[in-house]
């Protein structure tokens, strides 16, 4: 599928990832939905011109992202794909030292990243299904987020890579729902990624994280994240599966 003249909603795409990708989708003369629970998106989408509009979205709140989806078929006559790229860390250990546990951290965390992705998702894939079909019957594509933490998850991350190990575990089974739509849907799952979620790390965790990736031995650029989507959206034979973009990184379990 080409990206030019085509629509996509990008859900927290006011900054880091999702800010790459909207970048890159209008400069390839796509239209977007800029999808944000932060206001300062707006500055983004109106130095993006006519081809960006912002929604002030939250992704657990279905009806916010049902509103999102229609802004987007109101402005440029339909939605052709999503980008879902909100999500939180939540780092919590299972057991602090400060008192007892609380489920209320893990909620929250699978609440913005599994359950505010399957919204988007869905809500997406209905708007799009109502397109017409391209030479092989395609009618769009989402990209999910995940995050190599599912597979690999660290002390302290029990929410977040319970959340993005859900992620990676609908594709499949939404790749084959969709299919009869011609809608593809793949999970990029990102290592360690510049972006304002690892903003506050220390220099020595920085170091440590970087000597962890085999080539190149440094955090990813959201670009990087941004041009493998394009690629994902472009090349209509991914479907159904989950892609590391991680520079050959395998986190350690300390």
């Amino acid at each position: 599928m080409r990206i030019e003249g085509r629509t996509f909603l990008v859900s927290g795409g006011g900054s880091g990832l999702g800010a790459a990708c909207a970048r890159l989708l209008v400069s390839r003369g796509g239209n977007v939905v800029i999808a944000d629970v932060d206001p300062d998106g707006r500055g983004l989408a109106a130095g993006l011109g006519s081809r960006a509009i912002f929604a002030l979205t939250d992704v657990t709140d279905e009806a916010s992202v049902a509103a999102a989806v229609a802004a987007g078929v109101e402005a440029f006559g339909g939605l052709d794909g999503a980008v879902t790229c909100a999500g939180i860390l939540g780092t919590e250990k299972l057991l602090p030292r400060d008192g007892p546990p609380s489920s209320a951290n893990f909620r929250r965390v699978v609440e913005v990243n599994l359950i505010g992705t399957f919204h988007v998702v869905r809500h997406a894939a209905d708007a799009i299904r109502n397109r017409p079909p391209g030479p092989d019957g395609e009618r769009g594509a989402i990209v999910t987020t995940g995050s190599i933490a599912a597979e690999e998850g660290q002390i302290g991350q029990a929410a977040y890579a319970a959340s993005k190990g859900g992620v990676a575990a609908l594709t499949l089974p939404v790749a084959r729902e969709l299919a009869r739509h011609g809608i593809r849907i793949v999970n990029v799952a990102p290592g360690v990624f510049d972006t304002a979620m690892m903003a506050g790390v220390t220099p020595e965790l920085r170091r440590s994280l970087s000597e962890q990736i085999p080539f190149p031995p440094r955090f990813g650029e959201p670009d990087e994240y941004a041009a493998l989507v394009e690629h994902v959206i472009e090349n209509p034979m991914l479907n159904g599966s989950t892609i590391r973009l991680d520079g050959g990184m395998r986190m350690r379990g300390t």
